[in-house]
Formats: structure tokens, C-alpha cells, sequence
């Protein structure tokens, strides 16, 4: 099990920037397929992005963030991190990290993600964007 413990959530502007962060403990953390998943009041839990390799390659977005919001991992630092630009009022949400060991999570077609896939989760960080 890895421990994940999520910053960085605020309240922003529309049109805004914000970076997430989220640091991870107690196991090997570069054999763990990373993601970013949020919450909005009212809907279900939903996949943002998806990660495995540091360099980015083969990086997934869901179609609603794809071009506005950036994933990276620093293994060295175990670190995960979500970079949020042009920001919406539909950003709106409760900004979750999770792991998964292996590689499996991150090949899958992100939009079939959901929360039963993802084995560890960190405790979530609160994102509001206002008009």
C-alpha cells in the first residue's frame, strides 16, 4: 500500500493557473501507475489524467482537461504532479491522487477508469474555480 498525500488545492479565477501536488511514501514508487481523479458534488468520481512513465510518453488525459492540464511524475522525488491552466468554473472539484502497482491502469483507455481500478488514494484537495 502507498500513502499519498495530495496539495495545492485553492480557490482561482477562471482563465486561472494552479499546480497539484502529491507526495508518495512507503513503496517502490516508480513501478506505480499514477493518475489524477476529481469529484464534483453531484457527479461521480472521474479520471483526469494518467501516468507512468516520467518522461511523459504515453501520458492520458480525459477529453475535458486534454490541452489545459499537464501530468508529470519526479521518481527521484516521489512526487506527482498536476499542472492546471485555462481553468474553468466546471474544473470545480475535489482533486484526488491515486496509484495502482504495474503498468496496467496507465495502457487502459482512461474514460473506462474508475475508482475500484486505482488500489491506493490519497485523501483530496479542494479545487473551486470561480466566474
Amino acid at each position: 500500500q502507498v500513502q499519498l498525500v495530495e496539495s495545492g488545492g485553492t480557490s482561482v479565477q477562471a482563465g486561472g493557473s494552479l499546480t497539484l501536488s502529491c507526495a508518495a511514501s512507503g513503496v517502490t514508487y516508480s513501478k506505480f501507475c499514477m493518475g489524477w481523479f476529481r469529484h464534483a458534488p453531484g457527479k461521480e468520481r472521474e479520471p483526469v489524467a494518467t501516468i507512468y512513465s516520467p518522461s511523459g510518453y504515453n501520458a492520458h488525459y480525459s477529453d475535458s482537461v486534454t490541452g489545459r492540464f499537464s501530468i508529470s511524475r519526479d521518481n527521484d522525488k516521489n512526487m506527482l504532479y498536476l499542472q492546471m491552466s485555462s481553468l474553468k468554473p466546471e474544473d470545480t472539484a475535489m482533486y484526488y491522487c491515486a496509484a495502482d502497482p504495474g503498468v496496467r491502469r496507465c495502457i487502459t483507455y482512461i474514460g473506462s477508469l474508475g475508482e475500484a481500478d486505482f488500489s491506493s488514494w490519497g485523501q483530496g484537495t479542494q479545487v473551486t474555480v470561480s466566474s
